[in-house]
């Protein structure tokens, strides 16, 4: 998994398999609803658990439960655009829709065409190599489907860790099990901006300073990007 060429290194939030802001806009739920069919539409058609808890040292994830957690309101607009379907998305993959929003949030801020230079595609950011023939990339629901499976793999290999979890998510799951200092450069700058945003939703947190900390890195310019997309959808 791999995100767009938007945030220029060291700052770049990539997910590689190595296998894996919109001030103002906000549209209201029955609009983001219909955005979504027509997302669907558009490209083709495809496929449109208690909270998590944080402790010292360590970020879990729990699967989803009988109540489905709440968005974060801390995310930005061209993330809050896909509210309803990552709710949506998360449900069917059993993942809690904060940690899911977090992943699309670093790698590609909304954009459902984002496209990096690894050939990774889409608002998740899935290597070619996790679609069916048949698929069209950068469907929404396509794409959420593939890069969703992808990363409650990597929850599930790293026990619940949502931290190693988006190590694993950004470069393989062979790294969950390795030490950090082996790390490459990107997944370490990768986990951390992921477990600190995630921890803030988690926390229902208003505001997320590790958010605006990517942003200020280099994630703003992918948001502008984001918004450009997002603002040509009828």
């Amino acid at each position: 998994m791999s995100i767009p060429e938007t945030i220029p290194p060291p700052d770049q939030t990539a997910a590689s398999e190595r296998s894996g802001c919109l001030s103002g806009f906000a549209l209201p739920p029955l609009a983001v609803l219909l955005v979504s069919l027509v997302m669907g539409f558009v490209f083709l058609g495809g496929h449109t658990p208690g909270p998590p808890a944080v402790a010292a040292g360590s970020l879990s994830a729990a699967g989803a439960g009988p109540s489905q957690p709440t968005l974060a309101g801390l995310f930005t607009p061209q993330v809050q655009f896909w509210a309803d379907s990552i709710q949506a998305w998360s449900q069917q993959a059993g993942l809690d829709p904060n940690l899911v929003a977090t992943v699309m949030q670093i790698e590609s801020c909304g954009n459902p065409l984002a496209r990096s230079s690894a050939g990774a595609e889409g608002l998740f950011q899935v290597m070619p190599g996790h679609f069916l023939p048949t698929d069209h990339p950068t469907d929404p629901s396509t794409n959420a489907q593939r890069g969703l499976a992808y990363l409650k793999r990597s929850l599930q290999a790293a026990s619940g860790d949502a931290r190693l979890a988006l190590a694993g998510y950004n470069g393989g799951l062979s790294v969950i099990a390795l030490s950090e200092s082996s790390w490459a450069d990107e997944t370490r700058r990768y986990a951390y901006w992921g477990s600190g945003i995630y921890a803030d939703a988690a926390q229902g947190s208003p505001a997320s300073s590790r958010l605006q900390e990517w942003l200020a890195a280099g994630g703003a310019g992918m948001c502008r990007q984001a918004q450009r997309v997002l603002a040509g959808i009828p």
